[in-house]
Protein backbone atom coordinates (compact mmCIF):
# COMPACT_ATOMS: atom_id res chain seq x y z
CA UNK A 1 0.00 0.00 0.00
CA UNK A 2 2.72 2.44 0.89
CA UNK A 3 6.87 2.13 -0.52
CA UNK A 4 7.86 3.40 2.69
CA UNK A 5 8.08 0.29 5.32
CA UNK A 6 9.27 0.49 8.85
CA UNK A 7 8.88 -3.32 9.76
CA UNK A 8 8.46 -4.26 13.51
CA UNK A 9 10.60 -7.80 14.56
CA UNK A 10 8.60 -9.18 17.31
CA UNK A 11 10.26 -11.30 19.94
CA UNK A 12 7.98 -11.71 22.05
CA UNK A 13 6.63 -8.95 23.97
CA UNK A 14 3.70 -7.77 24.89
CA UNK A 15 3.98 -4.18 22.73
CA UNK A 16 5.14 -5.69 19.74
CA UNK A 17 1.95 -4.52 17.99
CA UNK A 18 1.63 -1.60 19.66
CA UNK A 19 4.76 -0.35 18.16
CA UNK A 20 3.61 -0.85 14.69
CA UNK A 21 0.55 1.30 15.82
CA UNK A 22 3.34 3.87 16.64
CA UNK A 23 4.78 4.22 13.26
CA UNK A 24 1.48 4.56 11.61
CA UNK A 25 0.80 7.36 13.60
CA UNK A 26 3.74 8.91 11.68
CA UNK A 27 1.69 7.93 8.46
CA UNK A 28 4.22 4.94 7.35
CA UNK A 29 3.09 1.81 6.84
CA UNK A 30 4.22 -1.13 9.33
CA UNK A 31 3.74 -4.78 10.30
CA UNK A 32 5.03 -7.19 12.88
CA UNK A 33 7.07 -10.11 11.66
CA UNK A 34 8.43 -12.85 13.99
CA UNK A 35 11.85 -13.01 14.74
CA UNK A 36 12.20 -16.47 12.51
CA UNK A 37 11.93 -13.67 9.73
CA UNK A 38 14.87 -14.37 7.10
CA UNK A 39 17.44 -12.04 5.71
CA UNK A 40 16.59 -13.18 2.07
CA UNK A 41 12.61 -11.87 3.22
CA UNK A 42 14.13 -8.41 4.47
CA UNK A 43 16.08 -7.55 1.82
CA UNK A 44 13.31 -8.56 -0.76
CA UNK A 45 10.71 -6.53 1.27
CA UNK A 46 13.40 -3.80 1.11
CA UNK A 47 12.39 -1.85 4.27
CA UNK A 48 13.12 2.25 5.23
CA UNK A 49 13.67 0.39 9.10
CA UNK A 50 13.47 -2.00 11.08
CA UNK A 51 12.57 -2.07 15.03
CA UNK A 52 13.33 -4.68 17.24
CA UNK A 53 10.77 -5.28 19.89
CA UNK A 54 10.50 -5.75 23.72
CA UNK A 55 10.43 -9.77 25.38
CA UNK A 56 10.37 -11.35 28.50
CA UNK A 57 13.64 -13.48 27.69
CA UNK A 58 17.38 -12.73 28.74
CA UNK A 59 19.38 -12.23 25.69
CA UNK A 60 22.68 -14.17 26.56
CA UNK A 61 20.69 -17.68 27.05
CA UNK A 62 20.79 -20.03 24.51
CA UNK A 63 16.87 -21.12 24.52
CA UNK A 64 16.17 -17.09 23.94
CA UNK A 65 14.54 -15.67 20.77
CA UNK A 66 16.79 -14.48 18.03
CA UNK A 67 18.04 -13.73 15.14
CA UNK A 68 21.28 -14.01 12.72
CA UNK A 69 24.05 -11.06 13.29
CA UNK A 70 23.43 -10.43 9.76
CA UNK A 71 20.45 -7.99 10.27
CA UNK A 72 23.01 -5.28 11.20
CA UNK A 73 24.90 -5.21 8.19
CA UNK A 74 22.07 -4.98 5.89
CA UNK A 75 22.21 -1.05 5.77
CA UNK A 76 18.90 -0.61 7.08
CA UNK A 77 18.55 1.64 10.13
CA UNK A 78 17.46 -0.55 13.04
CA UNK A 79 15.78 0.19 16.34
CA UNK A 80 16.24 -2.24 19.20
CA UNK A 81 13.68 -1.50 21.97
CA UNK A 82 14.34 -3.20 25.48
CA UNK A 83 15.05 -6.72 24.81
CA UNK A 84 15.63 -5.59 21.19
CA UNK A 85 18.17 -3.23 22.95
CA UNK A 86 20.00 -6.16 24.80
CA UNK A 87 19.74 -8.56 21.86
CA UNK A 88 21.29 -5.57 19.83
CA UNK A 89 24.46 -5.46 22.36
CA UNK A 90 25.03 -9.11 23.21
CA UNK A 91 24.92 -9.94 19.22
CA UNK A 92 27.09 -6.96 18.30
CA UNK A 93 30.02 -8.01 21.20
CA UNK A 94 28.85 -6.05 24.17
CA UNK A 95 27.32 -7.50 27.67
CA UNK A 96 24.39 -8.56 28.82
CA UNK A 97 23.83 -9.52 32.87
CA UNK A 98 21.04 -9.31 35.30
CA UNK A 99 20.54 -5.86 36.35
CA UNK A 100 21.83 -5.47 40.27
CA UNK A 101 18.47 -3.27 40.71
CA UNK A 102 15.43 -3.85 38.27
CA UNK A 103 13.01 -0.91 37.07
CA UNK A 104 9.30 -1.29 36.28
CA UNK A 105 7.00 2.09 35.67
CA UNK A 106 7.87 5.20 34.98
CA UNK A 107 11.12 6.35 35.13
CA UNK A 108 13.34 9.69 35.31
CA UNK A 109 16.07 9.57 31.72
CA UNK A 110 18.51 11.71 31.46
CA UNK A 111 19.32 11.82 27.73
CA UNK A 112 21.96 12.88 25.06
CA UNK A 113 20.97 15.27 22.87
CA UNK A 114 23.94 13.91 20.07
CA UNK A 115 21.59 11.25 19.41
CA UNK A 116 19.25 11.72 16.30
CA UNK A 117 16.49 9.94 17.96
CA UNK A 118 16.49 12.11 20.98
CA UNK A 119 16.39 15.80 18.65
CA UNK A 120 14.21 18.04 20.41
CA UNK A 121 13.34 15.30 23.56
CA UNK A 122 13.83 16.35 26.86
CA UNK A 123 17.00 16.16 28.02
CA UNK A 124 15.45 14.97 31.24
CA UNK A 125 12.29 12.91 30.35
CA UNK A 126 9.97 10.78 32.07
CA UNK A 127 10.08 6.99 30.40
CA UNK A 128 8.65 3.24 31.21
CA UNK A 129 10.52 0.41 31.87
CA UNK A 130 10.46 -3.00 32.55
CA UNK A 131 13.27 -4.90 32.64
CA UNK A 132 15.75 -7.27 34.55
CA UNK A 133 18.58 -7.67 32.88
CA UNK A 134 20.66 -4.54 31.51
CA UNK A 135 23.37 -3.90 29.04
CA UNK A 136 26.71 -3.79 30.92
CA UNK A 137 28.91 -3.16 28.28
CA UNK A 138 28.02 -1.15 24.94
CA UNK A 139 29.44 -3.23 21.68
CA UNK A 140 32.77 -1.56 20.06
CA UNK A 141 31.47 1.66 17.86
CA UNK A 142 28.41 2.68 20.50
CA UNK A 143 27.97 5.46 22.34
CA UNK A 144 26.03 5.39 25.45
CA UNK A 145 23.04 8.13 24.73
CA UNK A 146 20.80 7.81 27.71
CA UNK A 147 21.06 7.10 31.57
CA UNK A 148 19.23 6.22 34.57
CA UNK A 149 20.07 6.18 38.02
CA UNK A 150 20.23 2.62 38.33
CA UNK A 151 20.86 2.07 34.89
CA UNK A 152 24.10 2.72 33.40
CA UNK A 153 22.90 2.39 29.58
CA UNK A 154 19.53 3.08 28.92
CA UNK A 155 20.31 4.06 25.57
CA UNK A 156 22.98 3.65 22.75
CA UNK A 157 23.56 4.25 19.50
CA UNK A 158 26.20 3.94 16.42
CA UNK A 159 25.19 6.74 14.12
CA UNK A 160 28.01 5.93 10.90
CA UNK A 161 25.56 2.41 11.07
CA UNK A 162 22.18 3.71 11.74
CA UNK A 163 22.24 1.03 14.67
CA UNK A 164 20.19 2.74 17.80
CA UNK A 165 18.87 1.11 20.57
CA UNK A 166 16.65 2.31 24.27
CA UNK A 167 16.71 0.32 26.93
CA UNK A 168 12.72 2.00 27.72
CA UNK A 169 9.56 1.39 25.93
CA UNK A 170 9.11 4.74 24.09
CA UNK A 171 5.81 3.13 22.30
CA UNK A 172 3.82 3.19 25.44
CA UNK A 173 2.06 6.66 26.58
CA UNK A 174 3.53 6.38 29.76
CA UNK A 175 6.97 7.39 28.12
CA UNK A 176 6.21 10.89 27.69
CA UNK A 177 7.93 11.93 24.80
CA UNK A 178 8.21 8.72 23.14
CA UNK A 179 6.57 9.43 20.17
CA UNK A 180 9.10 11.99 19.28
CA UNK A 181 11.51 9.37 19.90
CA UNK A 182 10.11 6.96 17.28
CA UNK A 183 9.38 10.09 15.07
CA UNK A 184 12.81 10.86 14.56
CA UNK A 185 13.58 7.14 14.14
CA UNK A 186 11.24 7.56 11.08
CA UNK A 187 11.57 10.79 9.87
CA UNK A 188 15.40 11.83 10.69
CA UNK A 189 16.88 8.29 10.66
CA UNK A 190 14.81 5.94 8.32
CA UNK A 191 14.26 9.29 5.67
CA UNK A 192 10.40 8.50 5.47
CA UNK A 193 7.78 10.89 4.54
CA UNK A 194 5.00 9.47 5.65
CA UNK A 195 2.36 8.65 2.49
CA UNK A 196 -0.05 6.00 4.11
CA UNK A 197 -3.41 7.37 4.77
CA UNK A 198 -6.31 5.47 6.00
CA UNK A 199 -8.20 6.58 2.96
CA UNK A 200 -5.50 4.08 1.07
CA UNK A 201 -6.48 1.50 2.81
CA UNK A 202 -9.80 1.35 2.69
CA UNK A 203 -9.87 1.31 -1.22
CA UNK A 204 -6.86 -1.26 -0.83
CA UNK A 205 -8.89 -3.46 1.27
CA UNK A 206 -12.28 -3.21 -0.51
CA UNK A 207 -9.89 -4.37 -3.83
CA UNK A 208 -8.27 -6.86 -2.05
CA UNK A 209 -12.12 -8.60 -0.88
CA UNK A 210 -13.26 -8.49 -3.98
CA UNK A 211 -10.35 -10.93 -5.49
CA UNK A 212 -10.48 -13.25 -2.20
CA UNK A 213 -14.51 -13.43 -2.04
CA UNK A 214 -15.32 -13.52 -6.05
CA UNK A 215 -18.64 -15.05 -6.19
CA UNK A 216 -18.70 -16.02 -3.16
CA UNK A 217 -21.39 -15.73 -0.06
CA UNK A 218 -20.43 -14.05 2.79
CA UNK A 219 -21.73 -13.94 6.64
CA UNK A 220 -20.04 -11.21 8.61
CA UNK A 221 -20.47 -11.40 12.20
CA UNK A 222 -22.09 -8.01 13.34
CA UNK A 223 -22.47 -6.79 17.06
CA UNK A 224 -23.13 -2.96 16.03
CA UNK A 225 -19.69 -2.40 17.72
CA UNK A 226 -16.86 -0.19 15.95
CA UNK A 227 -15.07 -2.89 14.57
CA UNK A 228 -17.92 -5.29 13.35
CA UNK A 229 -19.87 -2.18 11.82
CA UNK A 230 -17.00 -1.11 9.74
CA UNK A 231 -16.16 -4.65 8.80
CA UNK A 232 -19.92 -4.87 7.90
CA UNK A 233 -19.68 -1.86 5.61
CA UNK A 234 -16.22 -2.66 4.20
CA UNK A 235 -17.79 -6.28 2.98
CA UNK A 236 -21.23 -4.52 1.65
CA UNK A 237 -18.79 -2.02 -0.70
CA UNK A 238 -16.92 -5.35 -1.88
CA UNK A 239 -19.60 -7.82 -2.41
CA UNK A 240 -22.98 -5.96 -2.30
CA UNK A 241 -25.79 -8.50 -1.89
CA UNK A 242 -23.36 -11.41 -1.46
CA UNK A 243 -23.15 -10.46 2.07
CA UNK A 244 -25.61 -11.69 4.87
CA UNK A 245 -25.11 -9.90 8.42
CA UNK A 246 -26.00 -11.87 11.47
CA UNK A 247 -26.35 -10.44 15.10
CA UNK A 248 -26.39 -12.94 17.86
CA UNK A 249 -27.78 -11.27 20.74
CA UNK A 250 -25.74 -13.52 23.22
CA UNK A 251 -28.56 -12.17 26.27
CA UNK A 252 -24.89 -10.19 27.26
CA UNK A 253 -25.44 -7.08 25.53
CA UNK A 254 -26.19 -3.59 27.34
CA UNK A 255 -29.24 -2.59 28.70
CA UNK A 256 -31.48 -2.44 25.39
CA UNK A 257 -28.79 -2.85 23.28
CA UNK A 258 -30.10 -5.20 20.97
CA UNK A 259 -33.34 -3.18 19.69
CA UNK A 260 -30.85 -0.64 19.01
CA UNK A 261 -28.16 -2.35 16.85
CA UNK A 262 -31.15 -3.82 15.11
CA UNK A 263 -32.70 -0.26 14.98
CA UNK A 264 -29.82 1.01 12.95
CA UNK A 265 -28.59 -2.04 10.80
CA UNK A 266 -32.06 -3.83 10.57
CA UNK A 267 -34.55 -4.00 7.79
CA UNK A 268 -35.67 -0.52 8.91
CA UNK A 269 -32.29 1.01 9.68
CA UNK A 270 -30.07 3.16 7.15
CA UNK A 271 -27.93 0.24 5.67
CA UNK A 272 -29.22 -1.94 2.87
CA UNK A 273 -27.73 -4.78 4.34
CA UNK A 274 -29.37 -8.84 4.56
CA UNK A 275 -29.80 -8.32 8.04
CA UNK A 276 -30.77 -11.84 10.54
CA UNK A 277 -31.09 -11.35 14.51
CA UNK A 278 -30.40 -14.73 16.39
CA UNK A 279 -32.25 -14.07 19.84
CA UNK A 280 -29.81 -16.90 21.83
CA UNK A 281 -29.46 -15.68 25.22
CA UNK A 282 -30.51 -18.30 26.95
CA UNK A 283 -28.33 -21.08 25.02
CA UNK A 284 -25.51 -19.48 26.61
CA UNK A 285 -26.29 -18.75 30.24
CA UNK A 286 -26.99 -22.76 29.90
CA UNK A 287 -23.28 -23.02 28.08
CA UNK A 288 -22.17 -20.94 31.14
CA UNK A 289 -24.04 -22.29 34.10
CA UNK A 290 -21.31 -22.98 36.63
CA UNK A 291 -18.55 -21.81 35.00
CA UNK A 292 -16.17 -18.99 36.72
CA UNK A 293 -12.87 -19.14 35.14
CA UNK A 294 -12.20 -16.30 33.13
CA UNK A 295 -10.26 -17.96 29.97
CA UNK A 296 -12.77 -21.06 30.08
CA UNK A 297 -16.15 -18.53 29.58
CA UNK A 298 -14.54 -16.19 26.98
CA UNK A 299 -13.53 -19.70 25.05
CA UNK A 300 -17.30 -20.85 25.70
CA UNK A 301 -18.65 -18.02 24.04
CA UNK A 302 -16.24 -17.73 21.49
CA UNK A 303 -17.04 -21.03 20.60
CA UNK A 304 -21.09 -21.08 21.12
CA UNK A 305 -20.60 -17.80 18.58
CA UNK A 306 -19.23 -20.14 15.72
CA UNK A 307 -21.64 -22.72 16.22
CA UNK A 308 -24.67 -20.06 15.89
CA UNK A 309 -23.64 -19.03 12.85
CA UNK A 310 -22.95 -22.24 11.49
CA UNK A 311 -26.36 -23.34 12.45
CA UNK A 312 -27.24 -19.91 11.39
CA UNK A 313 -25.58 -20.32 7.50
CA UNK A 314 -27.20 -23.29 6.31
CA UNK A 315 -30.27 -21.97 7.40
CA UNK A 316 -29.54 -19.13 5.02
CA UNK A 317 -27.66 -21.75 2.24
CA UNK A 318 -24.45 -22.09 1.54
CA UNK A 319 -21.75 -19.77 3.40
CA UNK A 320 -18.39 -19.59 2.04
CA UNK A 321 -16.21 -16.87 4.11
CA UNK A 322 -16.92 -16.11 7.64
CA UNK A 323 -16.40 -12.32 8.37
CA UNK A 324 -15.34 -10.71 12.12
CA UNK A 325 -14.38 -7.54 13.48
CA UNK A 326 -10.53 -9.14 14.69
CA UNK A 327 -8.15 -5.70 15.48
CA UNK A 328 -4.79 -5.66 16.35
CA UNK A 329 -5.17 -5.42 19.79
CA UNK A 330 -7.20 -8.80 19.96
CA UNK A 331 -4.64 -10.55 18.05
CA UNK A 332 -1.68 -9.16 20.69
CA UNK A 333 -3.33 -9.88 23.82
CA UNK A 334 -4.46 -13.53 22.74
CA UNK A 335 -0.46 -14.07 22.10
CA UNK A 336 0.89 -13.67 19.10
CA UNK A 337 3.97 -16.03 18.46
CA UNK A 338 5.91 -16.56 21.61
CA UNK A 339 4.03 -13.76 23.28
CA UNK A 340 2.50 -14.00 26.26
CA UNK A 341 -1.13 -15.02 26.25
CA UNK A 342 -3.15 -12.00 28.43
CA UNK A 343 -6.45 -12.99 28.03
CA UNK A 344 -8.29 -15.13 24.64
CA UNK A 345 -10.62 -13.04 22.49
CA UNK A 346 -13.79 -14.81 21.26
CA UNK A 347 -13.04 -14.02 17.73
CA UNK A 348 -8.92 -14.56 18.49
CA UNK A 349 -7.89 -17.47 20.85
CA UNK A 350 -11.60 -18.43 21.63
CA UNK A 351 -12.18 -20.07 17.99
CA UNK A 352 -13.03 -23.67 18.23
CA UNK A 353 -10.58 -26.22 16.06
CA UNK A 354 -13.16 -26.78 13.58
CA UNK A 355 -14.97 -23.57 11.84
CA UNK A 356 -17.35 -24.56 9.11
CA UNK A 357 -16.27 -22.11 7.20
CA UNK A 358 -14.31 -21.87 3.86
CA UNK A 359 -12.13 -19.11 5.47
CA UNK A 360 -13.05 -16.69 8.41
CA UNK A 361 -11.49 -13.16 6.41
CA UNK A 362 -10.70 -10.27 9.00
CA UNK A 363 -10.46 -7.34 6.93
CA UNK A 364 -9.17 -4.84 10.03
CA UNK A 365 -6.80 -7.92 11.55
CA UNK A 366 -3.78 -5.34 11.12
CA UNK A 367 -5.58 -1.82 12.82
CA UNK A 368 -5.99 -0.36 15.91
CA UNK A 369 -9.06 1.24 17.05
CA UNK A 370 -8.33 4.63 16.25
CA UNK A 371 -7.33 3.51 12.85
CA UNK A 372 -10.67 1.66 12.49
CA UNK A 373 -12.10 4.51 13.36
CA UNK A 374 -10.49 6.62 10.58
CA UNK A 375 -11.76 3.66 7.65
CA UNK A 376 -15.16 4.47 9.25
CA UNK A 377 -15.12 7.84 8.62
CA UNK A 378 -13.55 7.42 4.70
CA UNK A 379 -16.82 5.06 4.59
CA UNK A 380 -19.34 7.65 5.23
CA UNK A 381 -20.64 5.90 8.39
CA UNK A 382 -21.89 8.28 10.76
CA UNK A 383 -20.09 10.08 13.23
CA UNK A 384 -22.16 8.49 16.15
CA UNK A 385 -21.53 4.79 15.21
CA UNK A 386 -17.77 5.41 14.27
CA UNK A 387 -17.04 7.26 17.95
CA UNK A 388 -19.17 4.38 19.92
CA UNK A 389 -17.56 3.50 22.98
CA UNK A 390 -15.70 -0.08 22.71
CA UNK A 391 -17.65 -2.99 23.62
CA UNK A 392 -16.09 -6.73 24.22
CA UNK A 393 -17.51 -9.22 21.54
CA UNK A 394 -17.81 -11.89 24.91
CA UNK A 395 -20.01 -8.88 26.19
CA UNK A 396 -20.95 -8.46 29.71
CA UNK A 397 -19.58 -12.03 30.08
CA UNK A 398 -15.93 -10.41 30.95
CA UNK A 399 -17.60 -7.73 33.05
CA UNK A 400 -19.40 -10.12 35.47
CA UNK A 401 -16.88 -12.04 37.94
CA UNK A 402 -17.46 -15.45 38.70
CA UNK A 403 -20.20 -17.51 36.88
CA UNK A 404 -22.80 -15.55 34.44
CA UNK A 405 -26.29 -15.66 35.37
CA UNK A 406 -29.62 -13.76 34.06
CA UNK A 407 -29.91 -12.51 37.62
CA UNK A 408 -26.00 -10.72 37.33
CA UNK A 409 -26.66 -9.76 33.97
CA UNK A 410 -29.84 -7.57 34.72
CA UNK A 411 -27.78 -5.82 37.97
CA UNK A 412 -25.06 -5.24 35.62
CA UNK A 413 -27.15 -3.72 32.73
CA UNK A 414 -29.17 -1.56 35.20
CA UNK A 415 -25.85 -0.29 37.04
CA UNK A 416 -23.98 0.36 33.83
CA UNK A 417 -26.65 2.17 32.40
CA UNK A 418 -27.24 4.52 35.23
CA UNK A 419 -23.55 5.15 35.41
CA UNK A 420 -22.82 5.64 31.85
CA UNK A 421 -26.04 7.86 31.47
CA UNK A 422 -24.88 10.38 35.12
CA UNK A 423 -21.64 10.74 33.16
CA UNK A 424 -23.46 12.11 30.33
CA UNK A 425 -25.45 14.35 32.38
CA UNK A 426 -22.26 15.34 34.23
CA UNK A 427 -20.93 16.48 31.07
CA UNK A 428 -23.99 18.62 30.27
CA UNK A 429 -24.18 19.59 33.57
CA UNK A 430 -20.02 20.83 33.21
CA UNK A 431 -21.50 22.84 29.86
CA UNK A 432 -23.74 25.03 31.51
CA UNK A 433 -21.19 25.87 34.29
CA UNK A 434 -22.86 23.56 37.01
CA UNK A 435 -19.56 21.40 37.54
CA UNK A 436 -16.07 22.32 38.15
CA UNK A 437 -13.13 21.12 35.77
CA UNK A 438 -9.92 21.99 33.73
CA UNK A 439 -9.84 22.25 30.08
CA UNK A 440 -7.85 19.89 28.01
CA UNK A 441 -6.17 21.42 24.47
CA UNK A 442 -7.69 18.63 22.28
CA UNK A 443 -11.05 16.34 21.93
CA UNK A 444 -10.43 12.53 23.54
CA UNK A 445 -9.96 10.42 20.28
CA UNK A 446 -13.00 7.82 21.28
CA UNK A 447 -15.88 9.43 23.44
CA UNK A 448 -18.80 8.75 21.73
CA UNK A 449 -20.35 12.08 22.65
CA UNK A 450 -18.08 15.21 21.67
CA UNK A 451 -15.03 15.52 19.70
CA UNK A 452 -14.74 19.17 19.14
CA UNK A 453 -14.47 22.35 21.55
CA UNK A 454 -14.17 22.82 24.60
CA UNK A 455 -14.73 19.75 27.37
CA UNK A 456 -13.59 18.64 31.26
CA UNK A 457 -10.09 17.32 31.56
CA UNK A 458 -12.03 14.53 33.11
CA UNK A 459 -13.69 13.09 30.29
CA UNK A 460 -12.99 9.61 29.81
CA UNK A 461 -12.43 7.36 27.23
CA UNK A 462 -14.62 4.12 28.10
CA UNK A 463 -16.47 3.89 31.42
CA UNK A 464 -18.46 0.78 32.57
CA UNK A 465 -19.98 -0.52 35.60
CA UNK A 466 -19.11 -4.56 35.98
CA UNK A 467 -20.05 -6.62 38.88
CA UNK A 468 -17.95 -8.42 41.41
CA UNK A 469 -18.35 -11.80 42.85
CA UNK A 470 -18.00 -10.05 46.44
CA UNK A 471 -20.81 -10.13 48.16
CA UNK A 472 -21.07 -8.12 51.94
CA UNK A 473 -23.28 -6.83 54.05
CA UNK A 474 -24.94 -3.75 54.39
CA UNK A 475 -27.98 -2.16 55.87
CA UNK A 476 -30.96 -0.58 54.57
CA UNK A 477 -33.76 0.88 56.21
CA UNK A 478 -33.86 -1.45 59.25
CA UNK A 479 -32.46 -4.11 57.45
CA UNK A 480 -29.57 -6.54 56.94
CA UNK A 481 -28.84 -7.02 53.12
CA UNK A 482 -25.93 -8.69 52.28
CA UNK A 483 -25.38 -8.26 48.33
CA UNK A 484 -23.41 -7.80 45.43
CA UNK A 485 -20.86 -4.90 44.56
CA UNK A 486 -20.64 -3.04 41.53
CA UNK A 487 -17.58 -1.77 40.67
CA UNK A 488 -16.85 1.43 37.87
CA UNK A 489 -14.04 1.90 35.61
CA UNK A 490 -13.28 4.94 33.71
CA UNK A 491 -9.94 5.11 31.58
CA UNK A 492 -7.90 7.98 29.40
CA UNK A 493 -6.54 5.55 26.57
CA UNK A 494 -5.14 6.42 23.36
CA UNK A 495 -4.56 2.74 22.04
CA UNK A 496 -6.65 0.91 24.57
CA UNK A 497 -2.91 -1.21 24.88
CA UNK A 498 -2.15 1.33 27.72
CA UNK A 499 -4.74 3.54 30.11
CA UNK A 500 -4.93 5.20 33.06
CA UNK A 501 -7.41 5.44 35.30
CA UNK A 502 -9.51 9.24 34.93
CA UNK A 503 -9.84 11.34 38.07
CA UNK A 504 -13.71 11.15 38.12
CA UNK A 505 -15.33 14.38 39.80
CA UNK A 506 -16.75 13.16 43.16
CA UNK A 507 -19.93 14.83 42.44
CA UNK A 508 -20.35 12.58 39.77
CA UNK A 509 -19.87 9.49 41.84
CA UNK A 510 -21.65 10.59 44.73
CA UNK A 511 -24.78 10.61 42.56
CA UNK A 512 -23.76 7.35 40.73
CA UNK A 513 -23.47 5.37 43.76
CA UNK A 514 -26.34 6.50 45.18
CA UNK A 515 -28.48 5.72 42.41
CA UNK A 516 -27.32 2.51 42.12
CA UNK A 517 -27.47 1.25 45.88
CA UNK A 518 -31.07 2.68 45.53
CA UNK A 519 -32.19 1.55 41.75
CA UNK A 520 -30.83 -1.60 41.43
CA UNK A 521 -31.75 -4.55 43.44
CA UNK A 522 -29.56 -7.08 45.29
CA UNK A 523 -26.67 -3.86 45.24
CA UNK A 524 -25.50 -2.46 48.45
CA UNK A 525 -21.92 -1.16 47.62
CA UNK A 526 -20.04 0.86 44.89
CA UNK A 527 -16.38 0.74 44.55
CA UNK A 528 -14.18 3.25 42.21
CA UNK A 529 -11.40 0.93 40.32
CA UNK A 530 -8.06 3.49 40.30
CA UNK A 531 -5.80 0.60 38.47
CA UNK A 532 -4.03 1.70 35.18
CA UNK A 533 -3.13 -1.02 32.25
CA UNK A 534 -0.44 -2.00 32.84
CA UNK A 535 -1.08 -3.33 35.46
CA UNK A 536 -4.35 -4.37 35.42
CA UNK A 537 -6.72 -4.35 31.85
CA UNK A 538 -9.02 -2.30 30.79
CA UNK A 539 -12.01 -4.76 31.51
CA UNK A 540 -11.97 -6.84 34.67
CA UNK A 541 -11.55 -10.48 32.77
Amino acid sequence: MSQERVIVIDFGGQYNQLIARRVRECHVYSEVYPNTITMDQIREMQPDGIILTGGPNSAYKDDSPSISAELFELGIPILGICYGAQLMAHLLGGKVDTAPTSEYGRTNVSLSQASTIFKNVSSDTIAWMSHTDYIAEVPEGFIITATTKVCPVAGMSNASKKLYAVQFHPEVTHSVEGQKIIENFVYQVCGCKGDWKMSSFAKHTIDELKKKIGSGRVMCALSGGVDSSVAAVLLSKAVGKQLTCVFVDHGLLRKDEGDEVEAVFGPKGEYDLNFVRVNAGERFYAKLKGETDPEKKRKIIGEEFIRVFEETAKQIGAVDFLVQGTIYPDVIESGLGKSATIKSHHNVGGLPDHVDFKEIVEPLRLLFKDEVREVGRELGIPEYLVSRQPFPGPGLGVRIIGEVTPEKVRIVQEADAIYRGEIDAGIERWRKGELDGEIKGKPGKFHPIERKGRFPVWLPDQYFAAITNMQSVGVMGDFRTYDYAIALRAVHTSDFMTADAVHLPWEILDIVTNRIVNEVKGVNRVLYDCTSKPPGTIELE
